[in-house]
């Protein structure tokens, strides 16, 4: 049979566990107004929100049960009921803990929880073995994406969630430094982007989530994937830098170019350096998300580079590197203080060169305010 855990010390701070205990408050009356009776929540992202601790996600089935009206209660491997009990601290005195063993059935742990629900909001990176199991025992609930329901909790920051933004974007920045510092031609795209790697980490993050770094006509790529291509003069770089620090991640993006740029590169990187700034100057409460990507993308179309600009302008940051909102043409949802999400035009001629120019910008009541803030000029390497 399931067995029950009992009480937990606390590890984590009482101020920790009052953000977590108000956030699993939030979600149940969210989940209630969408008419969802429970939510469903894996390890991932939105777990991290609500419990303040990163699960690891495994064959073994963890699952936070938020009922729209009751107390949660976390279904979760014995074994990993040590680490959980560490990370909740405090938090645990608001939770149910079910501890399963090894030869228990998780899902119908899940099953006699959820009840007699008709609507359940299941987290959108549930793996489907356990999604497709708990609809069959939940039948006939209504299964639906939670997403929804948890954007509309995370995509509106905190005061904190904005100064450990604020934090990793700084540490971006240190990096960013470091590396148009120094000599990039002679060396590999791959060497490059180790030597970035090693700049996150020395500048403060966690990890070093990634590191593009797109060279010649590779810069016209713009998710290129850093290969044994040798920087040489002449080549315009693409430079796309993150990780994460302390929970909160980070991403920027500039352009180099080893040697002088030829005029033309220079006239293309000057339209896309007055859109970037266009759209973040267009930032305000109740301007749709939309209106931002039209900012950027109509400077770039009017100057005869619309062809070129490939993707939205921007996207949503917070725990995710990409969450909402999402600056795109799509999304009529207005702006509200609290957002956060990069700004990041880009110009790729095919085979050519390429630019991107990216800060994550955060609404705040009066405006945009932009927390990457070194230069968005060219970078002018050797």
């Amino acid at each position: 049979m399931t067995t029950r855990a009992v009480d937990v010390g606390n590890s984590a701070g009482s101020s920790g566990a009052t953000i977590h205990r108000e956030r699993l408050r939030r979600a149940a009356a969210e989940a209630a107004e969408r008419g969802l009776d429970a939510l469903l929540i894996t390890p991932s992202p939105d777990y991290a929100y609500l419990l303040g601790y990163r699960a690891p996600a495994m064959e073994r089935l963890t699952c936070l049960v938020v009922p729209a009206d009751g107390q949660p209660v976390l279904v979760l491997p014995r074994l990993e009921e040590p680490l959980a009990r560490h990370g909740l601290g405090e938090l645990a005195d608001a939770l149910e803990i079910v501890a399963w063993d090894e030869t228990d059935d998780p899902i119908r742990a899940v099953q006699v929880l959820v009840g007699s629900a008709l609507r359940v909001g299941v987290q959108d990176q549930m793996w489907a073995r356990f999604a497709l199991r708990l609809q069959a025992a939940l039948d006939p609930a209504q299964m639906v994406a939670a997403g929804a329901t948890m954007s509309a909790l995370r995509q509106v920051k905190s005061a904190d969630e904005i100064d450990l933004l604020r934090a990793a974007a700084s540490a971006a920045d240190n990096a960013m430094l470091g590396i148009t510092a120094e000599r990039l031609s002679g060396r590999t795209e791959a060497e490059v982007s180790r030597r970035i790697r090693e700049l996150l980490i020395q500048a403060g993050h966690d990890d070093a989530g990634f590191a593009i770094v797109a060279s010649g006509p590779n810069s016209a790529s713009p998710h290129h994937a850093p290969d044994q291509r040798v920087i040489g003069v002449g080549d315009a770089i693409v430079l796309d830098i993150g990780g994460m620090r302390a929970g909160y991640t980070s991403d920027t993006s500039r352009t180099a170019f080893v040697g002088d740029p030829p005029p033309d590169f220079e006239a293309l990187h000057a339209v896309l350096r007055d859109a970037q700034a266009a759209a973040c100057a267009a930032v305000r409460p109740g301007v749709p998300a939309s209106d931002i990507d039209a900012v950027a993308r109509d400077l770039i179309t009017d100057a005869g580079y619309g062809d070129a600009f490939l993707h939205r302008t921007g996207h949503g940051i917070g725990m995710e590197t990409h969450e909402e909102p999402y600056i795109v043409s799509s999304n009529p949802e207005p702006l509200v203080a609290g957002n956060a999400f990069s700004v990041e035009p880009g110009i790729y001629i095919r085979n050519t060169w390429g630019a991107r120019i990216e800060d994550i910008v955060i609404c705040t009541d009066t405006g945009g305010e932009r927390l990457n803030t070194t230069s968005t000029e060219i970078y002018l390497v050797e």
